[in-house]
C-alpha cells in the first residue's frame, strides 16, 4: 500500500509504550499513599475494588464515560467521603496517581522514530486515555495532542477524528493514523475518511468481523 500523507497522528497507551504495568504502578502508588495519609479509606478497600468503584462511577454517568480523569477523580471523592474525609482530599490523591500515570516506559523504537517522523512533519497525539505528553517527557515531538476528554468523544467516534483534522487544518484523507486497537484506532479512523495503519506489535491476530487493515506495522521504525 502506498501511502500519501500530511500528517501523522499516534495513539498513545500501547502504541507509544506499554499501559498496563504504567496503570498497575500508579494504583499500587496511590494505594499506598491512601494507606499513609487516609487509612479508613482503604480500610474495606483493595485495589480491585476501587476499580469496581470506578466501573460503578461509570456506569452512573455514561456522559462522561470518555473522561477517565472525571471517572477516577470522582471515584476517590467517594471513596474518601464514605471513609469520612473531606471530597477534597481526593484532588490530592489524583495528583498522586496522575504523577505515577505519567511515568512511562516507551518501547525502544518511540524516540529515535518520532524524531525522525517530526522532521519530516507535523505529528499529532489521538487518545481515548489521559496521559500528558509533557510528563512523559515526548511533547517535543508533537505540534498537538487531542484526548476523547478535550473533544468530548472517545475513538472510535468520528467526532474525535474530525476534531483532529479541524485541528491540523488538513483533509481526513490526508491524516494517517496510527494504532494498536484493530476498533478504536484502525476501523474508527478508516470510517472517518483517514488511512490507518495498525501496529501490531505483539503479533495479535486480527478481529474477524473487520475487513483486513491495509497496512500493518510490528514497530515505528517501519514507518521511518
Amino acid at each position: 500500500m502506498s501511502i500519501v500523507t500530511r500528517i501523522l497522528s499516534f495513539d498513545l497507551d500501547d502504541t507509544l509504550w506499554p499501559v498496563a504495568p504504567v496503570i498497575e504502578a500508579a494504583e499500587r502508588e496511590l494505594y499506598e499513599w491512601l494507606r499513609e495519609r487516609h487509612p479508613r479509606a482503604v480500610a474495606e478497600h483493595t485495589i480491585e475494588s476501587m476499580r469496581a468503584l470506578r466501573t460503578a462511577v461509570a456506569a452512573r454517568h455514561p456522559d462522561r464515560s470518555h473522561d477517565l480523569s472525571f471517572l477516577r477523580l470522582r471515584a476517590l471523592a467517594l471513596q474518601l467521603a464514605e471513609a469520612g474525609y473531606e471530597e477534597g482530599e481526593a484532588e490530592r490523591a489524583f495528583e498522586v496517581f496522575y504523577a505515577a500515570r505519567n511515568r512511562v516506559d516507551c518501547y525502544a523504537d518511540v524516540h529515535p522514530a518520532l524524531a525522525l517522523l517530526a522532521a519530516r512533519g507535523p505529528l499529532y497525539a489521538l487518545s481515548n486515555g489521559n496521559a500528558d505528553l509533557g510528563l512523559c517527557g515526548l511533547a517535543r515531538y508533537f505540534s498537538g495532542h487531542l484526548s476523547a476528554r478535550s473533544v468530548g468523544a472517545a475513538k472510535p467516534d468520528p467526532r474525535i477524528f474530525a476534531a483532529l483534522a479541524h485541528r491540523a487544518g488538513a483533509h481526513a484523507a490526508q491524516i494517517v493514523h496510527v494504532g494498536d486497537d484493530p476498533y478504536a484506532d484502525v476501523e474508527g479512523a478508516r470510517r472517518a475518511g483517514l488511512q490507518a495503519v495498525w501496529i501490531n506489535r505483539h503479533a495479535r491476530p486480527w478481529p474477524a468481523d473487520l475487513a483486513p487493515p491495509e497496512r500493518e506495522i510490528r514497530g515505528l521504525d517501519e514507518l521511518c
